[in-house]
């Protein structure tokens, strides 16, 4: 595996391998990688010549600093983690390489995909995520863009994104990884403690009868019965909510949307933790 962090220098490498015809695919994380961030991986490899990961704590995305100073950064283990699976090349650049001084700002109408669900708990946070892709994307120039579904905010509004900048990179949204039990793979999971790590195991389990529920109710209905089990298992909800996969607006009948998601937030242990399930996909 082929580590870089200069622009300048990963610049070099990946135009000499695209002028061999290659394709170059991009996974950009914040590190601390789990077998949700590999399962990116797979993905790129089975459509890509060439695959790319970042690791890069991005500080324009926190609106809390006591949780960007709380990130994990196990960069060894990371790197170990990316050479097992066959990563070609690791991409750990500085704050400087991502925002150098003269770094023109960008900005782009998100019509509203940054201020609902987690954007009206975290302000700013999607405007920082913007930055740092958007900049990623500027320095790698890959052919295609691998996004979790976990995060399907981000994933929709770097689906925005890409669309005003009439872009021609392929965005894959790649399945939520889930532990045994059936929380989703995060890496905040290593900070709960043994009791709500217990109590986290149950999240998606109520997604997934929201989703059974939705086979015969409407979804009002759905979302109500999803609330009242959340009280009954003494969860602090931030949000549960059943939207429109493109314009993440609230929805109360599948004929208003192509695509229906529920999404929600937890906290357990002072910890926000997401998840989502898809009703319906065109």
């Amino acid at each position: 595996m082929h580590l870089f962090k200069k622009n300048s220098e990963l610049q070099q490498y990946l135009k000499a391998k695209q002028e061999q015809g290659l394709s170059i695919g991009f996974v950009p994380t914040m590190g601390a990688l789990h077998q949700g961030h590999l399962s990116l991986i797979h993905n790129a490899q089975e459509k890509a010549d060439i695959i790319v990961c970042s690791i890069f704590v991005n500080p324009t995305q926190f609106d809390d600093k006591s949780d960007l100073a709380k990130y994990p950064r196990p960069v060894s283990k990371d790197m170990e983690k990316l050479e097992a699976i066959g990563c070609h090349v690791l991409f750990l650049p500085s704050a400087e390489e991502i925002y150098p001084p003269d770094l023109p700002e960008v900005h782009f109408d998100l019509a509203g995909l940054d201020k609902t669900m987690e954007g009206a708990h975290r302000t700013g946070h999607f405007e920082g995520v913007v930055q740092v892709v958007h900049r990623l994307l500027d320095i790698v120039q890959p052919d295609s863009l691998y996004m979790g579904q976990k995060d399907f905010q981000q994933f929709t509004i770097i689906k925005r994104m890409l669309k005003l900048m009439d872009s021609p990179i392929q965005l894959v949204r790649v399945p939520i990884m889930r532990e045994e039990d059936g929380l989703a793979m995060s890496s905040r999971n290593v900070r709960l403690s043994e009791t709500g790590r217990k109590k986290a195991g149950k999240i998606n389990k109520i997604l997934f009868q929201a989703q059974e529920d939705a086979k015969k109710m409407d979804l009002a209905t759905v979302r109500a019965n999803a609330l009242t089990r959340l009280k009954e298992g003494e969860f602090d909800v931030d949000y549960f909510t059943i939207v429109d996969g493109d314009s993440l607006q609230e929805i109360n009948r599948f004929e208003q949307s192509k695509t229906s998601v529920v999404c929600t937030t937890i906290r357990i242990d002072g910890i926000r933790l997401l998840d989502n399930i898809i009703l319906k996909e065109a």
